[in-house]
């Protein structure tokens, strides 16, 4: 994986809001909004992306094209998901991926969004932000507001995970990568399949019992996607049915591999959502359950 740049935010700078998947609540966008002018950037909602298609906000089509139009803008500096839901690989081959790679901007989201930040690091070569998307922002507590502020403006504080499990001891150092599992796993085997290749790669999910878990690990890792990884980290997996069985699961996915593996991040659907600079280099020790990124390497 080759990242180009890493287009951190300044305070006064202007954030499109862009709607690659389901359609979203206006009241909590609007919340949302509120709070990232009180962290003091600027907010531009387009219009289109209040269009609704079944439970998509708007055609693929109309999606894509709001996403190429704040590229293209540069008083855009950054590009945030309205929600997650469902939709936003059906979008990415509508994307014009050369203006994005030539006019980069900061993308933030997670869940479905995942599959636009993955594919915004492999095809545009930029780093991203792991984050909340802007509803997600509305009822936000304080460490999840304070993680995000801090991380889309360039700091990468190291997370300590208190309550990990280290599945494998062990220390890493590669570049963070992942997301979403369920939407990853759909990814296999498409042209915007995930690189791991020297990777740590960070995994969460929500409403998947343990066995659906174990499923979709078993693809990606049939498929391949997992042989060259040099670390694992999950964050959490919510509303799982049976999750004292997953340490157990991803120790038999990763044995082989020889790799350090800690669970319990607190990033993804729980309470607390913490932001994470993807696309540059990461260094995880699960026996001291840690996550540090070192100087220098956000945006390098």
């Amino acid at each position: 994986m080759k990242i180009n740049c890493f287009p951190f935010l300044e305070k006064g700078d202007r954030v499109g809001v862009a709607a690659p998947g389901a359609r979203f609540d206006k009241i909590r966008l609007q919340q949302g909004i509120i709070c990232l002018e009180k962290f003091g950037f600027q907010v531009q909602v387009p219009d289109p992306i209040f269009e609704q298609k079944r439970y998509l906000a708007g055609d693929d089509l109309n999606r894509a094209t709001v996403i190429n139009a704040l590229a293209a803008d540069p008083d855009i500096k950054g590009i945030i998901c309205a929600r997650g839901g469902f939709g936003a690989m059906r979008m990415l081959s509508c994307l014009d991926w050369h203006l994005l790679q030539t006019h980069p901007k900061l993308f933030i989201g997670f869940s479905d969004a995942t599959a636009l930040l993955t594919a915004v690091m492999h095809r545009a070569h930029i780093g991203v932000v792991h984050g909340p998307n802007l509803v997600s922002l509305a009822d936000a507590g304080f460490r999840t507001r304070t993680s995000f502020l801090d991380t889309v403006t360039g700091g990468c504080p190291a997370i300590q995970v208190p309550r990990g499990i280290c599945v494998t001891p062990g220390r890493a150092t590669g570049i963070l990568a992942g997301g979403n599992l369920a939407t990853l796993t759909h990814l296999a085997g498409t042209q915007f399949a995930p690189d791991f290749s020297r990777g740590v790669v960070f995994l969460e999910d929500v409403g998947e019992p343990a066995y659906k878990i174990d499923r979709m690990l078993t693809q990606m890792k049939m498929a391949g996607l997992f042989a060259r990884v040099r670390a694992v980290v999950t964050g959490t997996f919510e509303q799982c049915d049976h999750p004292e069985y997953l340490p157990e699961i991803f120790s038999d996915i990763f044995a082989e591999y020889q790799i350090p593996v800690l669970m319990g991040l607190a990033a993804g659907h729980g309470a607390v959502n913490l932001s994470l600079p993807m696309g540059c280099r990461v260094h995880l020790d699960a026996d001291a359950m840690t996550l540090q990124w070192p100087a220098g390497t956000c945006g390098s």
